[in-house]
């Protein structure tokens, strides 16, 4: 791959990649293209290579250059980013960020927000807070149905709570697309389904969404491509009717599963339960 530009390139498009943890590979040849407006989800039991890709993404790992030099993954059509610019266009969600920022125990919910332009952890001296900025960070959490958090401690939020803040952090650059990896873990169900209602309306409004799970009841009825992984391997990849079906689940894990529709929504089961297909 080169970088050539293009009008309108991939959001994320990898070709061949190959990740290294120490001796051992856990990405394995990884071959997947998602576009712009193309909201996806990425399934896969653990250890398929779902966190591994998001840290890809995200820019903490590194995947191996081709023989002859080039990086096998491009997002937006650029090989080499600077972080605090790609997130002005893809906002990435996760544990990993939740769990600094509780570490941290220093920020209520609207600095939570506010530290999103800085790439950071906490605001500290060298960091110039604008009006607009605390503006945007209002507006975010607004957007999130969150404002009655913004003068809450980070610490002391629930696990939802905490999950629409760290969102309204990653939009306040106006991402054209959010990556969430895990978002509704450790969810109760009324927490869940209002967190999905969220996000659904952020994809209405034009925010692509790249779901990371292996919850086949979290991926939203504006998904229409999945990507499922096994074993740091792209299992298979396409429209989400021709692949969230039983016998390709069952065989992306190896033991009988039957899938059935309600609401716009996929569930998953055992075989012998659920609806019948």
């Amino acid at each position: 791959m080169t970088d050539t530009d293009t009008a309108n390139p991939p959001l994320l498009e990898l070709d061949d990649a190959y990740l290294m943890r120490g001796e051992s590979e856990v990405l394995r040849g990884l071959t997947l293209r998602i576009l712009p407006g193309q909201h996806t989800a990425i399934v896969g039991p653990n250890g398929a290579g779902k966190s591994s890709l998001v840290r890809m993404i995200h820019r903490d790992d590194y995947p191996l250059a081709h023989a002859d030099g080039t990086p096998p993954m491009r997002i937006l059509g650029r090989t080499r980013w600077d972080v605090f610019e790609l997130r002005k266009h893809l906002g990435i969600v996760s544990g990993d960020l939740q769990q600094r920022l509780i570490d941290e125990d220093l920020v209520d919910g609207l600095d939570a927000v506010v530290s999103g332009f800085f790439a950071s952890h906490v605001l500290s001296f060298n960091h110039t807070v604008t009006d607009a900025m605390r503006s945007a960070a209002k507006t975010a959490l607004d957007r999130l149905g969150a404002s009655h958090l913004a003068h809450r401690r980070f610490a002391t939020l629930s696990t939802g709570e905490a999950r629409r803040v760290l969102i309204a952090r990653a939009l306040v650059h106006h991402p054209g697309a959010l990556l969430l990896d895990e978002p509704t873990a450790g969810l109760d169900f009324v927490a869940q389904r209002t967190l999905l209602e969220s996000l659904r309306a952020l994809a209405r409004e034009g925010t692509t969404l790249i779901l990371v799970t292996h919850h086949l009841e979290e991926i939203l009825p504006e998904i229409d491509h999945v990507i499922l992984l096994r074993e740091g391997r792209v299992f298979a990849q396409g429209p989400k009717a021709e692949v969230l079906r039983s016998d390709v689940l069952g065989a992306q894990y190896g033991m009988p599963i039957r899938v059935w529709q309600h609401g716009g929504y996929f569930h998953a089961g055992f075989d012998g339960v659920g609806p019948a297909n």
